[in-house]
This record gives structure tokens, sequence and C-alpha cells, in this order.
């Protein structure tokens, strides 16, 4: 984390995101044991405890990222306890690199379940394939009426045709989304289905895969909360949140006359968003459901929503 100081606002169970905390382990410049925030049930430091995660902090984080941005993203390896360079480098030489790597199956639902709207009857029905999911993706849906159910990896196309979703909904998640042929050979079959469907993140990336479009690895990726995006069917620009390794190429694009880009990144012309030209089907690389934001890109899911009334069953 580049931001000063990290955990001195504490830890709010609104605001967790999944059930568990996926990342190995944080490195951090200041750390804060104790939190300032009322709303705040507990401290990171007490979670990271509870989990069996490490951390460290009094490093350059800045000079870290600079470091990175010039050498490429790599793997890397932090202990407490165990001090010797030699044992660490070996244990860093196992870990596999991240291409190729399908890596959702190790955060993803193993079993569908449903989240209902709280305030309303449920408008819509939206089928979500969980890659690896936020849970804000599923707030942002049943706060604008929608009955989701999530699907676990393993769900086959008539199991969500038996649901008769109004919408289709693919998540975010890690890995490389190549390693994935059984996920995108199903989301191909949902795209001839016709029904409308957004994808976020690796759900963007499986979608373009299961139309012929090929993704990439990046040099150093995309990470944090002030993507510059800009949005070429309206020409309006957008602040994002990103976290992102690989991405859709254009090259693959421009061999494609079904698929346009709608958003591109401003930093460095990557492929930020796309749409099926004939089909109510659209998916982005980075993150509208951000919590606490930027929320900039939250219109893309009142989008989706549109796409499902004027798409009735």
């Amino acid at each position: 984390m580049t931001t000063a100081h990290i955990g001195n606002y504490g830890v709010h169970a609104e605001e967790i995101e999944s059930d568990e905390i996926m990342i190995s382990g944080l490195v951090t410049k200041k750390f804060s044991d104790g939190y300032s925030r009322p709303a705040a049930y507990t401290s990171l430091q007490k979670v990271f405890e509870e989990k069996g995660k490490v951390g460290i902090a009094d490093v350059d984080t800045r000079s870290l990222v600079r470091h990175i941005r010039s050498k490429g993203a790599m793997n890397a390896i932090i202990s407490s306890e165990e001090l010797s360079i030699e044992m660490l480098m070996g244990k860093l030489k196992e870990i596999p690199n991240m291409a190729g790597l399908e890596l959702s199956s190790r955060v993803a639902t193993s079993e569908a379940y449903d989240v209902f709207p709280t305030h309303s009857e449920a408008s819509f029905r939206v089928a979500l394939l969980d890659f690896g999911v936020k849970k804000n993706i599923i707030r942002c849906l049943t706060e604008r009426g929608c009955h989701v159910r999530v699907y676990p990896l393993s769900v086959t196309e008539a199991e969500i045709k038996a649901f008769n979703p109004t919408g289709i909904m693919l998540s975010n998640g890690p890995g490389d989304p190549s390693a994935m042929p059984a996920s995108i050979a199903l989301v191909r079959k949902l795209v001839a289905w016709g029904r409308p469907m957004f994808g976020i993140c690796l759900g963007h990336q499986i979608l373009g895969l299961s139309q012929g479009l090929k993704t990439e690895k990046m040099f150093n990726g995309h990470r944090g909360i002030n993507h510059p995006i800009k949005n070429l069917k309206t020409g309006r620009g957008e602040i994002t949140s990103q976290n992102h390794g690989f991405v859709i190429t254009k090259e693959s694009i421009a061999s494609q006359s079904s698929v346009e880009i709608t958003h591109l990144h401003l930093n460095d012309g990557t492929v930020a968003g796309i749409s099926l030209v004939d089909q109510p089907v659209f998916s982005v690389q980075y993150h509208p459901e951000a919590s606490a934001g930027p929320h900039d890109s939250r219109y893309l899911f009142d989008q989706f929503i549109t796409h499902m009334k004027t798409n009735p069953l």
C-alpha cells in the first residue's frame, strides 16, 4: 500500500467485500495498531492475527512501486519469523508465474446462493457467475431491485437457464483468464442465448475470450483508485478503481466486427471496456462497484438495468 497510513480507520463490518482476507500478506509504510473511527468494530491488526495473515511496516512502499513500474510485476515473499534469505529465496522460487495460473476456484463459492432486494420487490432476476465476486457488486444489483443468484464455477448452462434470469453478471476475480476454458465456453453459450450481460474485470476478460478476442499479461498491471478512463460513447472521463494484471488486446478486437471498444485507459491506451455491436452485452476492465469509491462509473449498473428493461423475457 502506498497510502501513508494503514489501519487507523479500523475494520467496518459493512465494508467487508469477501468472507476471507484474500491477500497473502501486506506491506505498508506506516501501520496503526489502534483505530479512531467509532463505526469500526475491531482493528486491522486483530483481524490479521485472527486470520493468520502476515504484514510488515516501515517500508518505503512508493519506492517499491517505482521499482515494480521499471522492472515489471514480480513475485515476492515476506516473513516475520524465518529470516534466512537463502530459505526465503528457495520458497519464493516455488511460487508459479501468474501467466497460465487459474485462481478463481480458490476464492469462488462452492454452492449457489440467493440474495434478494431489501427495500423492494424483485423486478429482475440476475444470474451471477462467481469468479471471485466482491460483495458490493451484489449490493449494487440488489439496490436496483435485482434478485441475484450467485453460481459456482461448476454451474451448467442448463442450471442457469432453469433460473430464467433477466440478465447475467460476470464477476471479477483473480488469475489468468485464458486458464479457464470451461468458463469461457459457458459464457460463449450464454452470449448466444441473447440475454443482457455485464462483465467486470476477470468477467470482462472471459467475455472477450468467449468472443474470439485475446488477452495478454501486462508488464506491471493497473493497481489503485485513481486510474483515468475515457468513455468513447459519451466522451466523458471517469476516475476508476483498478486491480488487474491482464488485458484484452486491441489487435484482437480489430479483427472482430461484432465487438467494439467502449472505454480506454488514458494512461497507456489499453482497452478498458467493450460491447457487442448487436447485443445488450458489455463489460469493463475496472471496478464500477468500488467501495468506498470512486463512484464515477456506477452508471454502468443502471445501464445493465436499462438493458434488462428493454429486453424483456
